[in-house]
């Protein structure tokens, strides 16, 4: 059996997917700058605290619960603040319990020190468990208000239709790198 290729059929195929890659970057992109926007509107002070921080990581999520068994998934972009660097990333999410319904919300994480970013980009989070707002971190109380805090140094804002959420549960959730897109 003889295979014949069309060299320009192969060369052609290349950039339609160099295309589709560009497109979806964008529409991250253009995604966590208006979660961005909305987070501003919402709490001002919030752009100072992503200004003096070493990275954000912004994704846009979907989730469903059915009677026993919820998930969710979603897709993002990481930033480095100082060099402006951007990772392409995904999550998914598992949940176990009794409920039902969907949810649509949008997730800014913001990291005050290069080590946890890296670790996030790099390593991925594994998340379980509840995390609950905090009122105060040192003298950056007003700053950090309506923002969760993870872990030392790491915060999240929860944004949905209805405004901020002060209180986030997560279970089961997983970050990583889109390959395809980085």
């Amino acid at each position: 059996m003889i295979v014949w290729t069309d060299s320009m059929s192969v060369f052609a195929a290349e950039p339609e997917k160099n295309e589709k890659i560009e497109q979806q970057r964008t529409a991250l992109r253009a995604m966590a700058e208006e979660t961005l926007n909305r987070l501003y509107e919402m709490q001002p002070s919030a752009k100072q605290v992503i200004a003096k921080s070493a990275g954000y990581a912004v994704f846009s999520n979907f989730g469903m619960k059915i009677l026993f068994m919820g998930g969710g998934s979603g897709k993002g972009v990481a930033v480095a603040r100082e060099t402006g660097e951007e990772t392409f990333m995904k999550m998914v999410e598992v949940q176990a319990g009794l409920g039902m319904g969907v949810k649509k919300f949008r997730l800014v994480w913001v990291f005050m020190d290069r080590k946890e970013l890296i670790s996030f980009i790099d390593s991925g989070f594994q998340v379980s468990g509840q995390g609950t707002a905090a009122a105060q971190v040192g003298d950056e109380g007003d700053a950090l208000a309506g923002a969760l805090s993870v872990m030392p140094g790491v915060y999240l804002y929860q944004l949905t239709d209805d405004g901020l959420a002060m209180e986030l549960t997560v279970k089961g959730t997983k970050y990583f790198k889109d390959n395809s897109l980085n």
